[in-house]
C-alpha cells in the first residue's frame, strides 16, 4: 500500500496482451515494508477489459494497493487505488492510524440481506448492497478493526459533521 505520483509509463511487450509499467515517485508507503521497501514500478494489465488500470502521467497523487509477485508490485481493477485528494479524511486517517488495527479481521461482503457474521473476526461490508463498492459510505467512513476483546467491529473515526443530519450520533 502506497502513496505516489506517476512520473511515466511504457508497454511492455510481455505476454498476449502486453503489460503496462508505471514508474512511479513513492511518497510514503503504508505497508509491505518488509516484502520491498520501496516500489519504483507497478505493473497493470495493459487493457481495461482485462482488469488493467490507467493511471495518469504527473497529474495526480495515487493510493495504490496490489500485491507482490516474483519481485513486481502488480495492481488492477479489483485492488483499491484512488485519486489521494479524493480519499476522505476518515480513509487518510485509516491509512495512517486505524486500518492497522483490522489485520487480524476478515471483511466479508454482503450482496443480499440478512448478512450475519459466521465468527468474532469478521465484519459485514453493507456497501455492496447498493453496489457503491470502495465508493460507499461505509467504505469511506468506517474502519474495521479488532477490539480487545478479541471480536471486529466496524469503527467510525473523526469525520466532518454532515450538515443534512441533526443531531445525530455515530453508532
Amino acid at each position: 500500500v502506497i502513496r505516489a505520483k506517476v512520473v511515466g509509463k511504457k508497454l511492455m511487450k510481455d505476454g498476449p496482451f502486453g503489460t503496462m509499467r508505471y514508474t512511479v515517485k513513492q511518497t510514503k508507503m503504508y505497508r509491505g515494508f518488509q516484502i520491498m521497501p520501496h516500489v519504483q514500478y507497478i505493473y497493470t494489465e495493459a487493457s481495461e477489459s482485462l482488469c488493467g488500470v490507467k493511471l495518469e502521467v504527473n497529474k495526480y497523487q495515487y493510493l495504490i494497493t496490489g500485491r507482490v509477485y516474483e519481485g513486481k508490485v502488480y495492481t488492477g481493477l479489483c485492488n483499491w487505488y484512488e485519486k489521494w485528494d479524493r480519499l476522505t479524511l476518515s480513509q487518510r486517517k485509516g491509512l495512517n492510524h486505524r486500518y492497522h488495527l483490522g489485520c487480524g479481521c476478515k471483511i466479508r461482503p454482503c450482496y443480499y440481506v440478512p448478512c450475519f457474521a459466521t465468527s468474532k473476526n469478521e465484519c459485514i461490508w453493507m456497501d455492496m448492497l447498493s453496489n457503491f463498492g470502495h465508493s460507499g459510505y461505509q467504505a469511506k467512513h468506517y474502519a474495521c478493526i479488532q477490539r480487545a476483546e478479541g471480536y471486529c467491529s466496524w469503527y467510525r473515526g473523526w469525520a466532518p459533521p454532515d450538515k443534512t443530519i441533526i443531531n445525530a450520533t455515530d453508532p
